[in-house]
């Protein structure tokens, strides 16, 4: 063999390997060159897709371990998990904000990156903001046309921390309802299926730890807020004393579904102090409640809601709802107590730990309290009727003044088995700008009917009264000794309306000194 054909021999044998290690090397630099771009034109698209939204980023790391770049390309990338970290990402359609993310971090298997169908295990989220369009401002995607197809990546979870999410009113002039989320975990993060979560929050007003779990989505990319929501919650702990008017710490679970603009929940609430500050007496208050909550602008309607406070039960329905053009809610509810504790009701509204009378109260009223700033009690309005049945006055010296009354009135003045005789009244009444109006006020004791018509100042506790007296006896039985024979022949002129004695009276003073006399 001629040396020149061994030298190209050689060459031969020496090169093509050569050759063909430099071309692997060469393709092996090529796929990895590309990985970082496709990871990042892939986690745009899973966004803008998911969301049907514009995606900004301000910057997107993607760390590879080092390898070569042959073992790289001959393994296909199995099994070598790349980290991936967004930072400062925003979502918008037609300019407006969907979702802000200072961060989100998730590693992926490279073996995965260019297969058609992709798996991540685990994505991290922090400093999430979530707004909530109205209904009917959020349906135009990006670039129109028809919806792209849904995203070939699926996700085991996703994890959320330091989150907000914002329900954006129709009315402009509105302030956006918001809620903080600790920590939210979504399971199981299909495209079009709903997703397994667990949420943890804290409740602004009243301030409260919630805990829930259920199932959210599919997400609606074209409606957001139409996005199905359902789930159980245990809220624990909420102060009510951030309130003007009441007090006590409140404890709730219960169970809600529906759409993130339209929320039906039904439950249980415990506050085993409430208390109104006016009083500071305490009594334990439960109710069992439905409701439906209008998430676009936080109205809230009331289905009959059953309570009970301490032996008292009672129904209420109605709704807190915010009007055009109020930067308040108003609330109206009818309110039906159909064998309640007077006692209960006393105590509740009254200072001092002792009630002054006891007995059953039935009532219906209607309650209103309109946006108005200042102290509750100013802008409250009432409009009921009551009935009181077998009521006694639980302080002696009252109820020793009544027994007298009656046997005054019964015509046997010196009866003492004439005691502890019970009452009835009943009437209706008004409330507006702290003054009480009652009318067709009826008071009865054994022997004694008393009608009256006044009002009643809950601000300075001023009384005025008036109306007429009817006893079933003559005006000289209801003395005894020689002042029932001096007044016998006046007893005619007493007599009237079929009573045994009838006269007007008037009722005024104040409450911790009231005076009765003839109303001329």
């Amino acid at each position: 063999m001629q040396r020149r054909t061994k030298w190209w021999l050689a060459a031969a044998f020496i090169g093509i390997p050569a050759a063909g290690g430099l071309a692997l090397y060469y393709l092996a630099k090529q796929h990895a060159a590309k990985i970082e771009p496709y990871i990042r034109d892939q986690a745009v698209l899973y966004l803008r897709e998911r969301f049907h939204a514009e995606v900004e980023m301000r910057e997107l790391r993607i760390d590879i371990p080092a390898l070569s770049p042959v073992k790289l390309y001959v393994s296909k990338g199995r099994g070598v998990m790349a980290s991936v970290a967004g930072l400062d990402i925003l979502l918008k359609r037609d300019a407006n904000l969907l979702l802000r993310m200072q961060s989100m971090r998730f590693e992926v298997d490279l073996g995965q990156v260019f297969e058609p169908h992709k798996g991540v295990t685990t994505v991290m989220l922090d400093g999430v903001q979530i707004v909530v369009p109205p209904k009917g401002e959020a349906t135009r995607r990006p670039g129109g046309g028809a919806s792209p197809p849904a995203s070939n990546v699926r996700i085991g979870e996703v994890v959320i921390t330091n989150a907000k999410l914002i329900l954006s009113p129709k009315d402009k002039k509105r302030v956006p309802l918001e809620f903080d989320l600790h920590r939210i975990r979504l399971m199981e993060a299909g495209v079009n299926a709903p997703m397994r979560y667990e949420a943890e929050l804290r409740n602004a007003k009243p301030p409260g730890e919630i805990k829930s779990t259920g199932h959210f989505g599919p997400w609606d990319r074209d409606e957001p807020g139409e996005t199905a929501l359902d789930g159980d919650y245990k809220f624990e702990r909420a102060n009510l004393a951030v309130f003007n008017a009441i007090g006590g710490v409140l404890n709730a679970t219960g169970t809600f579904k529906g759409k993130l603009n339209d929320i039906a929940a039904a439950g249980e609430a415990t506050v085993p102090d409430f208390y109104l500050k006016a009083s500071g007496n305490k009594l334990p208050l439960t109710a069992k409640f439905e409701v439906q909550v209008d998430g676009t602008n936080g109205n809230t309607i009331l289905k009959p809601v059953r309570g009970r406070i301490g032996r008292t039960s009672f129904v209420t329905s109605g709704g807190v709802v915010k009007h055009d053009g109020d930067q308040r809610r108003t609330i109206a509810l009818d309110v039906n107590m159909p064998a309640g504790r007077l006692e209960d009701v006393l105590l509740l509204a009254m200072k001092g730990n002792q009630p002054f009378m006891a007995g059953e109260l039935q009532m219906k009223s209607k309650v209103l309290l309109p946006p108005l700033s200042g102290k509750v009690i100013e802008k409250l309005r009432l409009d009921g009727q009551f009935t009181i049945r077998d009521a006694k006055f639980l302080r002696s010296q009252i109820q020793d003044r009544i027994d007298r009354m009656s046997r005054q009135a019964q015509g046997q003045p010196n009866n003492e088995g004439i005691d502890e005789v019970v009452s009835g009244m009943s009437g209706r009444f008004q409330l507006a700008n702290e003054l009480i109006t009652l009318r067709e006020l009826a008071f009865g004791i054994p022997g004694a009917d008393l009608r009256l018509d006044g009002t009643y100042n809950l601000d300075n506790e001023v009384i005025d009264f008036r109306g007429d007296l009817r006893l079933q006896a003559k005006l000289s039985q209801t003395q005894t000794g020689w002042k029932r024979w001096v007044l016998k022949p006046v007893d005619p002129f007493f007599a009237k309306n079929g009573a045994g004695l009838y006269t007007k009276i008037k009722i005024t003073g104040t409450r911790q000194e009231p005076k009765f006399g003839r109303d001329k």
